[in-house]
């Protein structure tokens, strides 16, 4: 019976020795971060950034990354609206890292750091700490807590924060929404969408720190960054795992923003033209335009108002997507509208200027796939103007 006891004692001292061991980096070991170039999607068009794990003496090389989440969270896409959705701190063999991103083709950068073994195991028991199931979850904010930023913050607590971040060669100040911009087609369905649902608070100016919400400016400030009162390099060396593949990019302006919306754009104007030179109204596309300016008005004004997404907030397209055009559509119906409805209008034209007027000045910048669309706006704003006029003067 004693020997059994003992037996069971040595092998549960082995196991604890062995984990021990395994979260033990040897002096042979190093850690890197990976910068992954940005994908086809909308997203995955600004990349990813994660740490690499590697000891040759443990056979350990594995990515943690901060840009996962779980589809199996209860109201997932309620919250993810809400902007409160949790991510996660992942973790995944180096090979079938290198192996997805290889397959679909996006570039693969790797900054090894300069940091002393106590350093590199400070660090590494920080991830481990975190990848526990009662860690792992995070608030995602995109400008500010993201799989880049997270980076940056991690690797600034295993170096006791002494990390200085210097600006790079080709830095060059920028707003937020412009350095989006910079990692998208303006014209295209995504800026389309982001430029629609964030708010004025993007057009002020990024901090050079702010400018680490993206990858490849995490890979930049990296390169540059010093340790230890600036004497020491925080990248000891940098290496291109995997170079992207040129590909044909498709013709894709027959389908853009500004396109299709230019076809909106001169449809109504052409129904309007048709309207003033016979007189009439063609009230089911006011209702149309009521309707969907209205509703998107009030999906901004949650986003604003209903949300914790920080970029959401004093959205400006708010004065073309007026939320109480929903409210006032029975009037479109009435054979002669009430006075107030013709002021309402004018106060329509006068915001559509004001939306001029904000952008002109740099207050907030607007997609140019709606510059057919305000146009339209403008023109059918003033005919029903001068439509209903017409009407009380012959009344």
């Amino acid at each position: 019976m004693m020997k059994k006891i003992h037996c069971f004692l040595l092998l549960f001292l082995a196991f604890h020795l062995t984990q021990a061991q395994y979260h033990q980096l040897s002096d042979k070991s190093s850690i890197s971060v990976l910068t992954v170039g940005p994908g086809n999607n909308l997203n995955d068009a600004f990349g990813h950034s994660a740490f690499r794990i590697k000891d040759p003496v443990t056979r350990l090389d594995a990515v943690y990354g901060y840009g996962e989440y779980d589809f199996e969270t209860p109201n997932f896409y309620l919250k993810f609206a809400q902007g409160k959705l949790n991510y996660l701190i992942s973790k995944t063999d180096f090979n079938r890292f290198y192996q997805v991103y290889n397959y679909y083709n996006r570039s693969i950068k790797e900054q090894v750091l300069n940091l002393s073994e106590a350093e590199k195991q400070k660090l590494y028991d920080f991830l481990i700490e975190n990848y526990k199931p009662e860690n792992r979850a995070y608030l995602y904010d995109f400008f500010f807590d993201n799989c880049a930023t997270r980076i940056k913050d991690v690797t600034n607590v295993a170096v006791n924060n002494s990390i200085v971040f210097n600006q790079p060669q080709d830095y060059k100040d920028a707003t937020f929404r412009t350095l989006i911009h910079n990692n998208l087609n303006k014209n295209s369905w995504g800026s389309l969408g982001i430029d629609i649902c964030l708010g004025s608070v993007i057009d002020r100016l990024a901090t050079p720190e702010n400018h680490m919400f993206l990858p490849e400016n995490i890979y930049k400030f990296f390169e540059v960054a010093t340790i230890n009162n600036n004497k020491t390099p925080l990248v000891k060396e940098s290496h291109l795992l995997y170079a992207k593949k040129e590909e044909q990019q498709p013709n894709t302006f027959f389908s853009s923003p500004l396109f299709i919306l230019g076809l909106i754009g001169c449809f109504i104007i052409y129904i309007t033209f048709k309207d003033y030179k016979n007189g009439k109204q063609s009230k089911w596309l006011d209702v149309i335009l009521f309707s969907v300016t209205g509703v998107i008005g009030i999906l901004l004004l949650l986003l604003w108002f209903a949300t914790n997404h920080s970029g959401t907030h004093q959205n400006y397209n708010l004065l073309w997507a007026f939320a109480l055009n929903i409210f006032v559509i029975g009037q479109l119906f009435r054979r002669k509208p009430a006075l107030w409805f013709v002021k309402y209008i004018k106060l329509l034209i006068i915001l559509l200027c004001l939306l001029t007027l904000h952008w002109l000045i740099g207050v907030q910048v607007f997609a140019i796939g709606l510059i057919p669309l305000l146009i339209a706006l403008f023109m059918r704003y003033i005919f029903l103007v001068r439509h209903y006029n017409t009407l009380q003067q012959n009344n």
